[in-house]
């Protein structure tokens, strides 16, 4: 299937997905290749913001249970998101896409401040918005940062590219026998404590019905894929008759 199902999404990537085959930082391949599998949605057509963590750097909540105000920490893992936020638009732009990165924490100098219609004309006129700094307050993830830019530029799906090919009942590194959830929905995830997203994120993508596909970043081609329909990894969705029923 080479025809997309959507004309405007929101990829999430976390920061560990930059890493690669190193222990920490950027790994430029890695890079490379994500890159490689963003341009192929990019020639589709399709508009796309993105969302990238910065566990591969520093992570906020990490460093509070070490002792650092959470507020503190918080702040220098919104800056690592920058970080990565550079280095993935000059990748980018290496390979002939045009990008924007814009950060809820104005820095003039390096990046636009977060605008939202200018952000949606970018998006109109085919550029990658990258959007850094999270939400530009603590306490906040960058999973919950996704779902309100998804929202907010109104992305028809949220794309959620993973080290697994899915949503699992439980751990699959630590039970062999943990079977994969092609479909599930929002209030179940909820229910079970499935670790896919902070329960934040969860629930403000669970009230706006935002669809969240989970999939595995380093099977090449499956951004492609799921933004053309296939049946790859986990479907989360707003389950209308659960909430009809309490």
């Amino acid at each position: 299937m080479s025809r997309p199902q959507y004309k405007r999404i929101l990829l999430k990537l976390s920061g560990e997905a930059l890493v690669g085959d190193e222990k920490f930082g950027i790994d430029p391949d890695m890079l490379k290749y994500v890159s490689g599998e963003i341009k192929s949605i990019i020639d589709l057509g399709v508009q796309t913001g993105i969302v990238v963590g910065g566990g591969n750097i520093f992570r906020g909540i990490a460093a509070s249970s070490y002792g650092m105000d959470r507020a503190s920490a918080d702040h220098m893992g919104m800056l690592a998101t920058v970080i990565n936020s550079l280095a993935l638009q000059d990748a980018l732009e290496k390979i002939g896409l045009q990008t924007r990165v814009q950060t809820a924490i104005s820095m003039h100098e390096v990046a636009e401040p977060y605008i939202l219609r200018r952000a949606i004309r970018h998006l109109e006129r085919g550029r990658v918005v990258i959007f850094g700094a999270g939400t530009g307050n603590p306490y906040f993830t960058t999973d919950t940062a996704a779902v309100l830019r998804a929202q907010e530029t109104h992305a028809e799906i949220l794309l959620k590219a993973t080290k697994v090919d899915g949503l699992y009942d439980s751990d699959p590194v630590i039970n062999k026998k943990a079977r994969i959830i092609k479909k599930t929905s929002y209030i179940k995830v909820i229910e079970q404590q499935l670790r896919v997203m902070d329960m934040t994120a969860i629930s403000l993508a669970m009230d706006n019905q935002l669809p969240l596909a989970v999939f595995k970043l380093k099977d090449k081609g499956n951004i492609k894929k799921v933004v053309c329909g296939a049946d790859i990894g986990t479907r989360i969705s707003y389950d209308r008759s659960a909430h009809l029923s309490v």
